[in-house]
Protein backbone atom coordinates (compact mmCIF):
# COMPACT_ATOMS: atom_id res chain seq x y z
CA UNK A 1 0.00 0.00 0.00
CA UNK A 2 2.84 2.32 0.86
CA UNK A 3 4.44 1.68 -2.56
CA UNK A 4 1.16 2.51 -4.32
CA UNK A 5 0.81 5.75 -2.34
CA UNK A 6 4.38 6.80 -3.15
CA UNK A 7 3.72 6.06 -6.82
CA UNK A 8 0.59 8.21 -6.86
CA UNK A 9 2.44 11.09 -5.16
CA UNK A 10 5.22 10.84 -7.75
CA UNK A 11 2.69 10.93 -10.61
CA UNK A 12 0.92 13.95 -9.16
CA UNK A 13 4.22 15.82 -8.65
CA UNK A 14 5.40 14.95 -12.16
CA UNK A 15 2.28 16.18 -13.90
CA UNK A 16 2.04 19.17 -11.56
CA UNK A 17 5.59 20.27 -12.33
CA UNK A 18 5.11 19.55 -16.04
CA UNK A 19 2.02 21.69 -16.08
CA UNK A 20 3.81 24.55 -14.26
CA UNK A 21 6.81 24.31 -16.57
CA UNK A 22 4.62 24.26 -19.65
CA UNK A 23 2.65 27.29 -18.46
CA UNK A 24 5.83 29.24 -17.72
CA UNK A 25 7.38 28.28 -21.04
CA UNK A 26 4.17 29.06 -22.84
CA UNK A 27 4.11 32.58 -21.38
CA UNK A 28 7.77 33.23 -22.23
CA UNK A 29 7.47 31.73 -25.71
CA UNK A 30 4.22 33.31 -26.77
CA UNK A 31 4.51 36.90 -25.59
CA UNK A 32 6.72 38.81 -27.95
CA UNK A 33 6.71 42.13 -29.71
CA UNK A 34 7.98 45.67 -29.41
CA UNK A 35 6.81 48.53 -27.20
CA UNK A 36 7.89 52.13 -27.79
CA UNK A 37 7.54 54.65 -24.96
CA UNK A 38 8.39 58.35 -24.58
CA UNK A 39 7.54 61.21 -22.25
CA UNK A 40 7.83 62.46 -18.68
CA UNK A 41 11.20 62.56 -16.93
CA UNK A 42 9.27 61.93 -13.71
CA UNK A 43 8.14 58.48 -14.84
CA UNK A 44 11.25 57.53 -16.83
CA UNK A 45 13.32 55.81 -14.06
CA UNK A 46 10.29 53.82 -12.85
CA UNK A 47 9.36 52.71 -16.37
CA UNK A 48 12.94 51.63 -17.07
CA UNK A 49 12.84 49.46 -13.94
CA UNK A 50 9.50 47.97 -14.92
CA UNK A 51 10.80 47.25 -18.43
CA UNK A 52 13.91 45.52 -17.07
CA UNK A 53 11.87 43.26 -14.81
CA UNK A 54 9.22 42.54 -17.46
CA UNK A 55 11.87 41.51 -19.99
CA UNK A 56 13.23 38.96 -17.50
CA UNK A 57 9.83 37.25 -17.74
CA UNK A 58 9.40 37.84 -21.46
CA UNK A 59 12.81 37.96 -23.16
CA UNK A 60 11.26 38.17 -26.62
CA UNK A 61 9.67 41.53 -25.80
CA UNK A 62 11.66 44.62 -26.81
CA UNK A 63 10.94 47.90 -25.03
CA UNK A 64 12.38 51.24 -26.16
CA UNK A 65 12.04 54.15 -23.70
CA UNK A 66 13.05 57.79 -24.06
CA UNK A 67 12.51 60.80 -21.77
CA UNK A 68 11.57 64.16 -23.21
CA UNK A 69 8.87 65.61 -20.99
CA UNK A 70 5.16 64.91 -20.56
CA UNK A 71 4.28 67.19 -23.48
CA UNK A 72 6.43 65.18 -25.86
CA UNK A 73 5.00 61.92 -24.54
CA UNK A 74 1.46 63.13 -25.17
CA UNK A 75 2.31 64.47 -28.64
CA UNK A 76 4.13 61.27 -29.61
CA UNK A 77 1.34 58.95 -28.53
CA UNK A 78 -1.44 61.01 -30.11
CA UNK A 79 0.49 61.09 -33.40
CA UNK A 80 1.06 57.32 -33.04
CA UNK A 81 4.84 57.70 -33.04
CA UNK A 82 4.96 55.59 -29.86
CA UNK A 83 2.74 52.98 -28.24
CA UNK A 84 2.76 54.62 -24.80
CA UNK A 85 3.26 58.18 -23.57
CA UNK A 86 4.51 58.86 -20.03
CA UNK A 87 2.54 61.79 -18.58
CA UNK A 88 3.13 63.37 -15.17
CA UNK A 89 0.09 65.61 -14.95
CA UNK A 90 -3.66 65.40 -15.34
CA UNK A 91 -4.82 64.61 -18.86
CA UNK A 92 -6.67 67.52 -20.44
CA UNK A 93 -10.19 67.04 -21.82
CA UNK A 94 -9.05 68.20 -25.26
CA UNK A 95 -6.42 65.44 -25.20
CA UNK A 96 -9.05 62.88 -24.23
CA UNK A 97 -11.16 64.00 -27.20
CA UNK A 98 -8.15 63.36 -29.44
CA UNK A 99 -7.88 59.80 -28.13
CA UNK A 100 -5.65 60.02 -25.04
CA UNK A 101 -6.45 57.03 -22.81
CA UNK A 102 -4.72 57.45 -19.46
CA UNK A 103 -4.03 54.76 -16.89
CA UNK A 104 -2.56 55.83 -13.52
CA UNK A 105 0.33 53.55 -12.54
CA UNK A 106 2.06 55.23 -9.58
CA UNK A 107 2.41 58.55 -7.76
CA UNK A 108 5.15 61.02 -6.88
CA UNK A 109 5.58 64.74 -6.19
CA UNK A 110 7.44 67.88 -7.20
CA UNK A 111 9.55 69.54 -4.50
CA UNK A 112 11.37 72.91 -4.28
CA UNK A 113 15.16 72.62 -4.32
CA UNK A 114 18.07 74.93 -3.50
CA UNK A 115 21.83 74.61 -3.74
CA UNK A 116 23.59 72.81 -0.90
CA UNK A 117 26.18 75.59 -1.02
CA UNK A 118 23.66 78.36 -0.36
CA UNK A 119 25.23 80.50 2.42
CA UNK A 120 21.78 80.98 4.02
CA UNK A 121 21.05 77.25 4.07
CA UNK A 122 20.51 76.84 7.82
CA UNK A 123 18.03 79.73 8.03
CA UNK A 124 16.16 78.67 4.90
CA UNK A 125 15.71 75.08 6.09
CA UNK A 126 14.46 76.35 9.46
CA UNK A 127 11.93 78.73 7.92
CA UNK A 128 10.79 76.75 4.88
CA UNK A 129 8.93 78.04 1.83
CA UNK A 130 5.53 79.62 2.36
CA UNK A 131 3.06 79.05 -0.47
CA UNK A 132 2.54 82.81 -0.92
CA UNK A 133 6.29 83.34 -1.02
CA UNK A 134 6.63 80.72 -3.74
CA UNK A 135 3.92 82.49 -5.71
CA UNK A 136 5.77 85.81 -5.34
CA UNK A 137 9.04 84.18 -6.43
CA UNK A 138 7.90 82.19 -9.48
CA UNK A 139 4.68 83.97 -10.55
CA UNK A 140 4.42 87.66 -9.60
CA UNK A 141 8.15 88.39 -9.39
CA UNK A 142 7.52 90.51 -6.28
CA UNK A 143 10.31 88.82 -4.31
CA UNK A 144 13.73 89.20 -5.88
CA UNK A 145 16.00 88.68 -2.86
CA UNK A 146 16.29 85.90 -0.30
CA UNK A 147 15.59 88.45 2.42
CA UNK A 148 12.25 89.49 0.89
CA UNK A 149 11.10 85.92 0.27
CA UNK A 150 12.05 84.41 3.63
CA UNK A 151 11.98 87.39 6.04
CA UNK A 152 15.70 87.24 6.81
CA UNK A 153 18.54 89.77 6.59
CA UNK A 154 19.87 89.29 3.11
CA UNK A 155 19.98 91.40 -0.04
CA UNK A 156 21.32 88.56 -2.15
CA UNK A 157 19.23 88.19 -5.33
CA UNK A 158 17.33 84.96 -5.87
CA UNK A 159 18.23 83.21 -9.11
CA UNK A 160 15.01 81.52 -10.20
CA UNK A 161 14.95 78.44 -12.41
CA UNK A 162 12.05 76.78 -14.22
CA UNK A 163 11.62 74.24 -17.02
CA UNK A 164 11.92 75.19 -20.68
CA UNK A 165 10.19 72.06 -21.96
CA UNK A 166 6.47 71.32 -21.75
CA UNK A 167 6.45 69.05 -18.73
CA UNK A 168 4.32 67.73 -15.93
CA UNK A 169 6.66 68.96 -13.18
CA UNK A 170 6.24 72.60 -14.23
CA UNK A 171 2.49 72.15 -14.76
CA UNK A 172 2.08 70.67 -11.30
CA UNK A 173 4.35 73.23 -9.62
CA UNK A 174 2.37 76.07 -11.28
CA UNK A 175 -0.90 74.40 -10.33
CA UNK A 176 0.18 74.57 -6.67
CA UNK A 177 -0.10 78.37 -7.08
CA UNK A 178 -3.28 78.15 -9.16
CA UNK A 179 -1.42 78.94 -12.37
CA UNK A 180 -0.15 77.28 -15.55
CA UNK A 181 3.40 76.47 -16.65
CA UNK A 182 3.60 79.52 -18.92
CA UNK A 183 2.95 81.75 -15.87
CA UNK A 184 6.19 80.67 -14.15
CA UNK A 185 9.16 83.06 -14.15
CA UNK A 186 12.79 82.01 -14.19
CA UNK A 187 15.61 80.84 -16.37
CA UNK A 188 14.26 78.01 -18.48
CA UNK A 189 16.23 74.75 -18.32
CA UNK A 190 15.48 71.60 -20.29
CA UNK A 191 14.66 68.47 -18.34
CA UNK A 192 14.74 67.42 -14.71
CA UNK A 193 18.46 66.52 -14.66
CA UNK A 194 19.34 69.87 -16.25
CA UNK A 195 17.35 71.86 -13.72
CA UNK A 196 18.88 69.99 -10.78
CA UNK A 197 22.35 70.62 -12.21
CA UNK A 198 21.65 74.36 -12.70
CA UNK A 199 20.56 74.78 -9.07
CA UNK A 200 23.47 72.69 -7.83
CA UNK A 201 25.97 75.01 -9.52
CA UNK A 202 24.30 78.24 -8.35
CA UNK A 203 24.52 79.02 -4.59
CA UNK A 204 21.72 81.59 -5.08
CA UNK A 205 19.59 79.29 -7.21
CA UNK A 206 16.11 77.98 -6.46
CA UNK A 207 14.12 75.54 -8.60
CA UNK A 208 11.93 72.46 -8.41
CA UNK A 209 12.38 68.79 -9.24
CA UNK A 210 10.49 65.53 -9.32
CA UNK A 211 11.44 63.58 -6.22
CA UNK A 212 13.17 60.98 -8.40
CA UNK A 213 15.74 63.64 -9.32
CA UNK A 214 15.84 65.43 -5.96
CA UNK A 215 16.77 62.24 -4.07
CA UNK A 216 19.11 59.33 -4.72
CA UNK A 217 16.98 56.16 -4.84
CA UNK A 218 19.82 54.06 -3.35
CA UNK A 219 21.01 56.27 -0.49
CA UNK A 220 17.54 57.81 0.06
CA UNK A 221 19.30 61.15 0.65
CA UNK A 222 19.14 64.37 -1.37
CA UNK A 223 21.26 64.14 -4.49
CA UNK A 224 24.72 65.62 -3.90
CA UNK A 225 24.78 69.38 -4.35
CA UNK A 226 21.08 70.09 -3.90
CA UNK A 227 18.80 70.23 -0.87
CA UNK A 228 15.02 69.88 -0.78
CA UNK A 229 13.52 73.04 0.72
CA UNK A 230 10.70 72.20 3.18
CA UNK A 231 7.28 73.75 2.59
CA UNK A 232 5.88 75.77 5.50
CA UNK A 233 2.44 74.16 5.36
CA UNK A 234 0.85 76.07 8.25
CA UNK A 235 2.40 79.36 7.12
CA UNK A 236 3.77 80.25 10.58
CA UNK A 237 7.29 81.13 9.44
CA UNK A 238 9.04 78.01 10.68
CA UNK A 239 9.19 74.29 9.97
CA UNK A 240 7.45 72.50 12.81
CA UNK A 241 8.13 68.88 13.73
CA UNK A 242 5.12 67.58 11.78
CA UNK A 243 6.26 69.50 8.69
CA UNK A 244 9.80 68.15 8.81
CA UNK A 245 9.76 65.01 6.65
CA UNK A 246 12.45 65.73 4.06
CA UNK A 247 15.59 64.23 5.59
CA UNK A 248 15.29 61.07 3.50
CA UNK A 249 13.20 59.74 0.62
CA UNK A 250 11.26 57.22 2.69
CA UNK A 251 10.02 59.95 5.04
CA UNK A 252 8.80 62.07 2.14
CA UNK A 253 7.15 59.10 0.40
CA UNK A 254 5.27 58.35 3.60
CA UNK A 255 4.20 62.02 3.87
CA UNK A 256 2.91 61.93 0.29
CA UNK A 257 1.12 58.61 0.79
CA UNK A 258 -0.61 59.85 3.96
CA UNK A 259 -1.53 63.23 2.48
CA UNK A 260 0.76 65.34 4.70
CA UNK A 261 2.52 66.64 1.60
CA UNK A 262 -0.03 68.64 -0.44
CA UNK A 263 -1.47 67.54 -3.76
CA UNK A 264 -0.54 69.34 -5.93
CA UNK A 265 2.44 69.30 -6.02
CA UNK A 266 1.97 65.55 -5.36
CA UNK A 267 0.26 63.89 -8.32
CA UNK A 268 -0.61 60.64 -10.11
CA UNK A 269 1.61 59.51 -12.98
CA UNK A 270 0.02 58.07 -16.11
CA UNK A 271 0.79 55.78 -19.01
CA UNK A 272 -1.23 57.03 -21.97
CA UNK A 273 -2.22 55.13 -25.11
CA UNK A 274 -4.00 56.30 -28.24
CA UNK A 275 -7.43 54.90 -27.49
CA UNK A 276 -8.00 51.85 -25.32
CA UNK A 277 -4.94 49.65 -25.81
CA UNK A 278 -5.47 46.58 -28.00
CA UNK A 279 -1.88 45.57 -28.87
CA UNK A 280 -1.42 42.44 -26.78
CA UNK A 281 2.12 43.11 -25.61
CA UNK A 282 1.15 46.64 -24.50
CA UNK A 283 -1.91 45.38 -22.62
CA UNK A 284 0.11 42.66 -20.88
CA UNK A 285 2.87 45.12 -19.92
CA UNK A 286 0.47 47.64 -18.34
CA UNK A 287 -1.48 44.86 -16.64
CA UNK A 288 1.75 43.50 -15.14
CA UNK A 289 2.73 47.01 -13.96
CA UNK A 290 -0.57 47.30 -12.08
CA UNK A 291 -0.13 43.89 -10.44
CA UNK A 292 3.29 42.28 -9.91
CA UNK A 293 5.09 45.43 -11.07
CA UNK A 294 3.82 47.37 -8.06
CA UNK A 295 6.34 45.59 -5.81
CA UNK A 296 9.14 47.61 -7.43
CA UNK A 297 7.45 50.98 -6.84
CA UNK A 298 8.58 51.80 -3.31
CA UNK A 299 12.19 50.68 -3.76
CA UNK A 300 12.39 52.94 -6.82
CA UNK A 301 11.31 56.00 -4.83
CA UNK A 302 7.68 56.21 -5.91
CA UNK A 303 4.36 55.76 -4.10
CA UNK A 304 2.09 52.74 -4.55
CA UNK A 305 -1.49 53.30 -5.63
CA UNK A 306 -4.22 52.09 -3.28
CA UNK A 307 -5.84 48.70 -3.95
CA UNK A 308 -9.06 50.49 -4.84
CA UNK A 309 -7.26 52.73 -7.32
CA UNK A 310 -5.47 49.78 -8.92
CA UNK A 311 -8.78 47.95 -9.35
CA UNK A 312 -10.20 50.97 -11.17
CA UNK A 313 -7.17 51.23 -13.45
CA UNK A 314 -7.13 47.49 -14.23
CA UNK A 315 -10.78 47.71 -15.19
CA UNK A 316 -9.81 50.19 -17.92
CA UNK A 317 -7.94 47.36 -19.68
CA UNK A 318 -11.00 45.08 -19.92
Amino acid sequence: MKKVLNYLIAVVLFFGLSSYTNNTTKTNDELEGQISISGAFALYPMTVKWAQEFKKLHPKVKIDISAGGAGKGMTDVLSKMVDIGMVSREIYSIEVKKGAYGIAVTKDAVVPVISASNPLLKELLAKGLKKNAGNDIWVTGKYQTWGQAFGIKSSTPIHIYTRSDACGAAEVWAKYFGKKQEDLNGVGVFGDPGLAQAVKKDPAGIGYNNIGYAYDAKTKKSNPGIIVLPIDLNNNGKIDADENFYSNLDQLINAIATGKYPSPPARDLFLVTNGKPTKQVVVEFIKWILTDGQKFVHESGYINLSKEKIAVELNKLK
